[in-house]
């Protein structure tokens, strides 16, 4: 069953001809609707006939629509169909081809679970509640926790708003966009609205997840749809919460060695060379390219791939690394991608180390290595000088000699003209910025400004003797002084920028990790440098309310 559910997630669009067929969603239960999309970018020789849909699915609703687009003079045409559908039974279901005259669509196949959650415990006749669900049950510090909640109804929605969550000592990142459809519950019909959230716990033992509260104003009455003509629609509010959710989280094994802790589904190490690494000229760039892919992890997590090379005959010249995270159904994937260039001052044969990563496979519960073995690289031709800094680009000066100058002396005089005019202005610019009249600060402000220029002196001084704690107390202060949430600091991170959350990140993993790895706090006084004060607490994005769900 895994191997389709994987199989179809990373295949979402398979292709016959100009057909594309997709699926909205790559985990199915019996009872659930989901949709099927067929997208055709000609217009179809004939009608299709979708009747072989109905073997293995029941069609609830079919829609149909096409777009015109010009590029260039050139007249681009897409039609769509889509069909909402309930599976008939479990198992392996084929959705089978179909024809659209010169066309035809590939037959794919998806896997429908039979698995049925139990309902809450609440009232039978309950018209909307809330369902939890928190996978794995076995979690470890940094390791990835999918947290999905799910609203039923069965009645009209007017507005309805839920919160995010808000868990201590952790980090929470929303994934993937809110799903919609249809499932049954003990003979009811009921509308599913489904939002995910990857937590990260980052201090063992147990972690709370409060409940969540849903406000919902829902049409009170059934001839609602007639009523609203004429102004007399009747509503009530409502308000529902979640359960509380407990989930034990494991400290890191003793047994784990490795030189930095990491908890992943899975991960995979490749690499890619720009050349032959058996005939490179000396002289000339080879790039090496190294990728990490790690299933439930954040980028700020990823550990430095390149080992250093000790060898004054072969110089490196790493770019700066490049981060980012994939956001799926299944979770966060973080993928970490370096690239070295590598240029040899003389001929021969250049060994680079192995390159090995300790991790905790979480599916297998057992310390598994990612590695790549050592890699020879041979350089031919002479010996050649290499600079210092290979990547400055030298820029020789133009040489101008007095034989190539003629000035006309009606020119000159201008210029001189010119440039006592400009000499004036300047002189009378600096006067008045001299003597202009400097505002005074109220009182708050300037204190505030004091505290901030000495947290970030004492967070100058941390960095620079590579202090962790001293680091961290500076940076829970600093997040105190600008209102942020300062718990810990996996609760500060989510409110910094990309590149100072990674480097704190990079921080907590460091002060709770067993076998901490050699800290420099360069990186991170840098990203703090950078980071651009925000005056007061973000507010609730938009993400964190449910849309409207019945619009009147």
């Amino acid at each position: 069953m895994r191997f389709f559910i994987f199989l179809f997630f990373y295949s979402s669009f398979l292709f016959a001809g100009s057909v594309e067929v997709s699926v909205d969603r790559s985990l199915i239960n019996l009872n659930e609707s989901f949709d099927i999309t067929f997208t055709l970018d000609e217009t179809p020789d004939k009608t299709p006939d979708f009747s072989a849909l109905s073997k293995d699915f029941e069609v609830l609703q079919k829609s149909d629509g096409s777009s015109m687009s010009w590029n260039n003079g050139k007249r681009s045409v897409k039609i769509q169909w889509v069909f909402t559908v309930i599976a008939k039974k479990s198992g392996k279901l084929k959705i089978p081809t179909i024809n659209f005259g010169r066309w035809n669509s590939s037959a794919i196949f998806i896997q429908v679970s039979d698995t049925q959650e139990k309902v809450p415990a609440i009232e039978d006749d309950a018209p909307i509640f809330l369902e939890v669900k928190v996978t794995p049950l076995k979690a470890y510090v940094q390791s990835q926790v999918l947290y999905t909640l799910r609203f039923f109804r069965r009645v009209d929605i007017v507005e309805a708003s839920l919160d995010a969550p808000n868990i201590s000592n952790a980090v929470i990142e929303k994934i993937g966009d809110d799903k919609h459809y249809r499932t049954e519950r003990a003979g009811q019909s009921y509308a599913v609205t489904e939002r995910s959230y990857a937590i990260f716990p980052q201090k063992s033992g147990t972690l709370i997840i409060p409940p969540l509260t849903l406000k919902a104003i829902i049409v009170a009455d059934h001839s609602a749809r007639f009523n609203r003509l004429f102004g007399a629609q009747r509503t009530r509010q409502t308000e529902v919460k979640s359960k509380e959710v407990k989930l034990e989280v494991q400290a890191i094994p003793a047994s784990f060695q490795g030189k930095q802790w990491l908890v992943a589904n899975k991960m995979v190490l490749s690499e890619q060379w720009s050349g032959d690494t058996n005939n490179i000229k000396v002289g000339e760039p080879l790039t090496r390219t190294l990728t990490l892919e790690a299933d439930g992890v954040m980028m700020g997590q990823l550990p430095t791939l390149q080992p250093a090379i000790a060898n004054e005959n072969l110089k490196t010249y790493p770019d700066k690394p490049s981060l980012k995270e994939k956001r799926t159904e299944i979770g966060i994937i973080g993928v970490r991608e370096e690239k070295i260039a590598f240029i040899s001052s003389k001929n021969g044969n250049y060994s680079l180390p192995k390159i090995s990563i300790d991790w905790f496979n979480l599916k297998t519960g057992k310390i598994e290595t990612v590695t790549l073995a050592e890699k020879v690289i041979t350089a031919v031709g002479g010996s050649v000088e290499i600079p210092k800094n290979a990547e400055a680009q030298v820029v020789k000066p133009i040489i101008i000699e007095k034989s190539q100058l003629k000035i006309d002396s009606n020119n000159n005089n201008m210029w001189q003209i010119l440039s006592a005019f400009f000499a004036i202005a300047w002189i009378i610019t600096l006067w008045k910025l001299f003597y202009k009249k400097t505002p005074v600060k109220k009182t708050e402000d300037v204190s505030q400004n004091i505290s901030a220029r000495a947290l970030k002196k004492s967070l100058t001084v941390a960095c620079n003797e590579n202090d962790l704690q001293a680091s961290k107390k500076v940076l829970l202060a600093w997040g105190q002084l600008n209102e942020y949430d300062s718990s810990s600091l996996g609760t500060l991170a989510p409110f910094c920028s990309p590149d100072l959350r990674d480097e704190i990140l990079v921080l907590n993993q460091n002060l709770y990790s067993q076998f901490p790895q050699d800290w420099s706090g360069e990186l991170l006084l840098k990203a703090f440098n950078a980071h651009k004060i925000i005056k007061k607490v973000p507010k609730k994005s938009e993400d964190d309310m449910l849309e409207s769900l019945y619009r009147i």
